[in-house]
């Protein structure tokens, strides 16, 4: 199996410039799946704080750099929508989150909104003991009480430390999302409607903002909160701290 990755071949969320070299690196193993961005690529090619591997590698393994609040020190691990990336030593800290065009962004975060990272749930089922497992977006589980009124298409917010929910937003009309793929990958705005679907297709989606608005399927929206639009507004206030 090869290490290497062809640049012209990578998805599209992944932030690398196709055509100045045939090569990239390859993810490795891990969240995120195949949309998952090397964590060399993020350390060389769009912070620039590594001139090659071999440097990222040995700040690794000084455990310098924070993904989610643990320590990494595999060079290809996956990072992809809502980790969060932190230098203590450097006091930075970074969430990845998709511009318009649906690559994946570092938009820059204080340490406090550093100390937890969103996750839309895409499954929920009962284990051994009656407890309910969350699965998020990413792959992470996350286990919570049989009675908490958490559902699939909604977000949660994780405490890094803790790996306890902190915050709830619920999927419904009203609700503040952003288009994390698809053509208006990107913006945000409040769910106008939602127009069901019957049988197995999408259901349809319409989402105003400041423009005209927007349609798309469910599956490409995440509901965030008002941290998100980069406004020093309160949390939303269907959260559940």
């Amino acid at each position: 199996m090869t290490r290497h990755q062809k640049r012209l071949s990578v998805p599209n969320s992944w932030p690398v410039e196709r055509k100045t070299d045939t090569f990239t690196v390859k993810a490795g193993a891990g969240p995120h799946g195949e949309a998952g961005v090397p964590l060399v690529v993020l350390l060389r090619d769009v912070l620039g704080y590594v001139d090659s591997t071999k440097e990222a590698r040995y700040a690794l393994n000084n455990d310098s750099v924070l993904v989610n609040g643990d320590a990494v020190s595999d060079e290809q691990r996956p990072i992809g929508m809502f980790d969060i990336l932190a230098f203590p030593e450097r006091g930075e800290f970074f969430r990845v989150f998709p511009d318009e065009g649906g690559r994946l962004a570092l938009t820059s975060v204080d340490e406090e909104a550093a100390g937890s990272r969103l996750g839309k749930i895409t499954n929920k089922s009962v284990v051994p003991g009656g407890a309910v497992q969350l699965t998020l977006h990413d792959g992470a589980n996350v286990r919570v009480e049989a009675d908490t009124p958490y559902d699939t298409k909604d977000s949660i917010v994780v405490d890094n430390e803790t790996k306890e929910v902190v915050a709830h937003f619920e999927y419904k009309e009203g609700a503040l999302v952003t288009a994390v793929a698809g053509q208006h990958a990107g913006r945000i705005g409040e769910v106008d409607d939602i127009d069901v679907t019957l049988g197995s297709g999408s259901n349809t989606v319409f989402v105003g903002d400041d423009e005209d608005g927007y349609e798309t399927v469910e599956e490409y929206l995440v509901v965030i909160d008002e941290n998100f639009t980069g406004d020093d507004a309160e949390e939303a206030g269907d959260s559940d701290e």
